[in-house]
């Protein structure tokens, strides 16, 4: 019963941040092209989403690593949809990159067109990486991030699988850098009966950011293995310390 009664607030909730974002962007394109102010709207819905259960507790481990100032590629392990509002703890402006069949659900479609997330068709390769490059470097040019899942789907064991090479493409040919982030305990928040879990806890590790230049020196393909390799790692150091 608890949880019906949540998620009955969370759609009024989202409703109205929906209307606001949306008359947000109307008032504040002309002149913030970044979509700061529709952004931050979505943080401060995360922010309630994840304050009113009591016991719900989030820790973000390597916050130092962070520049809000620098447009950076975020690479993120995916096992969960609740890892999309997870990522909104990151004091950074940013952009997901999306299937597009994402931006056909019920109030996560909206919210991606009006924050202006990049819809990809994954059944055709080459037209999303051209799409994820043109309009990657339209958002990192305006000092927005890109967050992208770089193992292309979610993962179903939990584990970090073999990462794409689009997020280090994108990096490489911007000339940004690629900042990894791992997240546990986001698979934990819903239960398998859809009910909510109201003891939960998330961790967030942020690692060190990865130039365009060591990008450049060791390759593409070397890079996407050698952050898979470091985010394992982390992973399983989160996993290791709950215990």
């Amino acid at each position: 019963m608890l949880s019906l009664l949540y998620y009955l607030f969370l759609i009024g909730l989202c409703t109205s941040f929906l209307i606001l974002s949306a008359v947000a962007l109307i008032f504040t394109w002309p002149f913030q092209r970044s979509r700061r102010i529709v952004h931050e709207l979505s943080r401060a819905l995360v922010r309630i989403f994840f304050f009113i259960p009591p016991l719900w507790r989030h820790r973000v481990i390597g916050r130092e690593y962070i520049d809000p100032h620098k447009p950076y590629v975020i690479v993120i392990n995916h096992r969960a949809m609740t890892d999309i509002p997870t990522l909104y703890f990151l004091p950074l402006n940013f952009r997901w990159v999306s299937k597009r069949e994402v931006f056909k659900l019920p109030f996560f479609g909206q919210f991606l067109s009006i924050h202006g997330d990049i819809c990809i068709n994954r059944g055709r390769a080459t037209e999303a990486m051209e799409q994820l490059i043109h309009k990657g470097k339209m958002w990192l040019g305006r000092g927005v991030s890109i967050a992208i899942f770089p193992e292309g789907t979610r993962s179903k064991d939990g584990e970090i699988h073999r990462f794409k090479a689009g997020a280090f493409t994108l990096a490489h040919e911007a000339g940004v850098e690629v900042l990894p982030v791992v997240m546990e305990g986001t698979t934990s928040i819903i239960r398998p009966n859809r009910m909510f879990n109201w003891r939960n806890r998330i961790t967030i590790r942020i690692l060190p950011p990865v130039s365009p230049a060591h990008i450049t020196e060791i390759g593409i393909k070397e890079a996407a293995n050698e952050i898979h390799d470091q985010m394992v790692d982390a992973l399983n150091e989160i996993r290791n310390t709950k215990r």
